[in-house]
């Protein structure tokens, strides 16, 4: 960067410490001159909790120079305010930023980049109505990435509720929203008490080359934040099971070093036939973030204390914050039988899910700036990926983690080394498994790695009520795969902000969704005649919905092999909530969908292709769709070139109950909807890593996605932008290569929070088989 040469680090005074809590004499927002009257905020009613800590403020000053900056960062409600220090040990202290979060504002996860010889993790906000109202900031892990989204999930929640309720409305009117790209506002004001808080961060790091510099217990910004006493904790974990029954079948193979090996009985690859699929999987005595940056380290000193067989190295190119390409050197000594030394080139593309977990896909590659090097022979690295997702164990403080490594081998191969098991320990396919022991033993060796959560959380009633909920507040974890100055405030001429002075959870009782429990519990799932008589009025004649009336884009299936085609299954292969969940969490085989899915359209575009159902040739134009009591349009915009959109259309025979679950999402704001639209895909058939990387985790796609919700007559269309997220546009840019060789199920239904809203039901699901996007028509 033009204007440092490291990462900036935190001043002197300011120690961050570990997570606590601070009660100051008077409570109120960042210098925004409103006073807490106990757990209100602004007359709300709503928690006064905050959120806060250290992170690097990006940007571009006048002169076009980039700078980053050490900021802190302090979000109570919807107000942000941002300081050159830490307002809590600086009574008085002026904000450089303040503003409110609007109802509007979009929180864009961008990845890892380099700044200033460090890698850091940026989030890019923007209003989605009005992108110039821009700016980025970036944390030292992913994990603390993921804690601030979430704050300014509860920020924007707060938002739209203040909106809803109409509160202060000639305030509202007056607001600005918080600007971290223009300039910044010259603040008259000081900052008055800022109440109870959750610190996000733990200082600053100083940057050597590729390695980090800790200073000191109190500048920790690379260990990752807690906010346990922020989120619902919950130990229900199924393993490698998700919402959606998966084809794989596991069979133990042996243990090696204490870490267990299996084979994968089951799959198949339609592009390249037959293959084998191992597994090693193992438990890290650290948290997922921490396991996630070791793997992902270049460092080849590093990668000595805990990989046998990669010698060098090298990233060659970054595609962008998810995806890159890397050289490397195979140069193991204890394999004699090799007669040269070998380089490789290969991809890496991860992603995190909502639920924390990691997914590392590493594949085969080429590159013309990494032709073969002298005295080495080229070869393919073997097609892998790493999960890590966290373990909760009952009474257990320390973090721990299960670290699975896929691994995809030739069949003749592994034949041999079945019916000779010691050939195996010689194989470069062991040596990659055995990199799952390699990382448990080098966090054993170094304790100081392992401590990265804090002995104290704060557990406040002001901040109980700022729960963050998602369908991953209770941490299921399996399958990955989700601003207002003050009135009358001046600005001054200042671009950049540039620097001028120096309780542990509740343990809940774990329940293993295991197969044996997911077949005791299709005795429990929802009938779709229960569903009717909550969700829709029963006390009408239904409507007859004849399917010959509607005609999609794409074809309906005529049999199970019928490919370019979709078909309706059922929802027996799909996990919900079931009816204790809150209590238990446990979930359920869904039922037979709600809604009957009338058609599905596949067109090809130049431009983001919205609103579909007002289209004049739409099927929701039609007479006959507009004889339908209600139809939910499913628009799926899918970003390529050209662009796709795929349309699914479904349709309910009797009115929408008002008072319901989804007579609450038909008609409620889009910050409830982004709440609760909820997507469980499933790859049939297709390639393991497709697989792997899509995972069968339910996902809040409001929250992962931006969705724009369109309300009219008798429907409500959903457009699904997946080109808002790049972690989404990275998943759906693999699936495509593979589309055609693919079968996937969805299921779409609405997140049930409440007892009285369980068991949840689904709304409505589509199998989409070997779709060809040769066979999308224009529109």
């Amino acid at each position: 960067m033009a204007t440092a040469a490291r990462l900036p680090t935190v001043p002197p005074s300011a120690a961050a410490g570990d997570v606590s809590e601070v009660e100051l004499s008077e409570a109120g927002s960042p210098d925004l001159g409103s006073r807490s009257s106990g757990s209100g905020s602004g007359g709300s009613g709503r928690s006064t909790a905050e959120y806060s800590g250290w992170v690097y403020h990006l940007g571009v000053n006048s002169i076009g120079h980039e700078y980053c900056h050490l900021r802190f960062l302090v979000i109570r409600a919807k107000f942000v305010a941002m300081y050159k220090r830490d307002p809590h040990d600086n009574p008085g202290l002026e904000p450089i930023r303040k503003g409110a979060v609007s109802h509007t504002l979009m929180v864009e996860e961008l990845g890892r980049r380099r700044v200033n010889h460090g890698d850091v993790y940026v989030l890019r906000l923007y209003n989605r109505l009005n992108q110039t109202k821009k700016g980025e900031i970036a944390c030292a892990t992913p994990g603390e990435a993921r804690k601030w989204i979430e704050a300014f999930e509860q920020a924007k929640q707060q938002a739209d509720y203040d909106l809803m309720r109409g509160v202060n409305w000639n305030r509202l009117q007056n607001e600005n929203e918080i600007n971290l790209d223009g300039h910044r506002p010259r603040v008259r004001r000081y900052a008055q008490g800022l109440g109870k808080f959750v610190r996000i961060g733990k200082g600053a790091i100083l940057t050597s080359g590729c390695s980090y510099i800790y200073l000191g217990p109190e500048m920790l910004l690379r260990q990752s934040s807690d906010l346990q006493g922020q989120e619902i904790v919950n130990t229900n974990f199924g393993g490698d099971t998700g919402d959606a029954f998966e084809a794989h079948e596991w069979r133990y193979v042996r243990t090696f070093n204490g870490i267990r090996i299996f084979e994968d009985i089951s799959i198949t690859n339609p592009k390249v036939g037959k293959v084998i699929l191992l597994k090693s999987v193992g438990v890290v005595s650290a948290n997922p973030d921490t396991v996630f940056e070791v793997v992902l380290d270049l460092d080849k000193h590093k990668r000595y204390e805990w990989d046998m067989l990669t010698a060098d190295l090298e990233l060659v190119e970054r595609i962008d914050g998810y995806y890159d390409v890397v050289y490397g050197t195979y140069e193991p000594k204890y394999l004699n039988w090799w007669k040269s030394k070998k380089d490789f080139v290969f991809s890496r593309q991860w992603f995190r899910g909502q639920d924390g977990a990691y997914t590392i896909l590493q594949t085969p590659a080429g590159h013309n700036k990494r032709p073969p090097k002298h005295g080495y022979e080229r070869t393919k690295i073997n097609p892998s990926t790493w999960e890590i997702r966290t373990l909760y164990t009952s009474g257990s403080s320390s973090p721990k983690c299960v670290v699975t490594l896929m691994l995809e081998i030739a069949p003749s191969f592994w034949g041999r080394w079945k019916r000779r098991h010691s050939n195996f320990d010689k194989s470069i396919p062991f040596a990659l498994l055995s990199q799952v022991a390699g990382i448990r033993e080098y966090f054993a060796a170094n304790p100081a790695l392992t401590s990265e959560l804090p002995s104290t959380v704060v557990k406040s009633k002001a901040s109980e009520t700022l729960i963050i909920q998602s369908e991953h507040e209770d941490s299921e974890l399996g399958d990955e795969f989700y601003d207002a100055l003050t009135r009358g405030e001046s600005f001054e001429d200042g671009d950049s902000d540039d620097d001028d002075d120096a309780t542990t959870p509740k343990a809940r009782k774990v329940k293993l969704k295991n197969v044996s429990w997911a077949i005791a519990g299709l005795a429990l799932k929802t009938t779709k005649a229960l569903v009717e008589t909550s969700e829709l009025v029963t006390n009408s004649s239904p409507v007859t919905v004849d399917p010959s009336h509607f005609h999609g884009t794409l074809h309906r299936a005529k049999t199970q092999n019928d490919q370019n085609s979709w078909s309706a299954p059922g929802g027996e292969k799909f996990m919900i909530r079931g009816k204790t969940y809150l209590t238990d969490y446990h979930k359920v085989v869904g039922g037979d969908p709600l809604l009957e899915l009338l058609a599905v359209d596949w067109f090809k575009v130049n431009e983001r292709f919205d609103s579909v159902a007002l289209h004049p040739k739409s099927l929701v134009q039609s007479e006959a769709a507009k004889k339908l009591p209600f139809i939910l349009v499913i628009n799926l915009q899918v970003p390529a070139k050209p662009n796709y959109n795929l349309v699914m259309y479904y349709a309910a025979e009797r009115p929408v109950n008002k008072d319901s679950l989804l007579g609450r999402f038909i008609d409620g704001t889009d910050a409830y909807r982004d709440a609760r639209f909820k997507l469980i895909p499933s790859i049939v058939e297709g390639y393991w890593m497709v697989k792997r990387a899509v995972g069968t985790k339910a996902c809040l796609l409001g929250k992962a996605v931006t969705c724009n919700y369109l309300r009219q007559d008798n429907f409500l269309e959903i457009d699904v932008d997946i080109g808002s997220s790049s972690v989404a546009r990275s998943i759906i840019g693999l699936v495509l290569g593979y589309v055609t060789s693919i079968v996937v199920d969805l299921a779409i239904l609405i997140e049930a929070k409440e007892e009285k809203e369980l068991p949840e039901y689904i709304l409505g699901t589509v199998r989409l088989n070997r779709v060809n996007p040769d066979s999308a028509v224009s529109i």
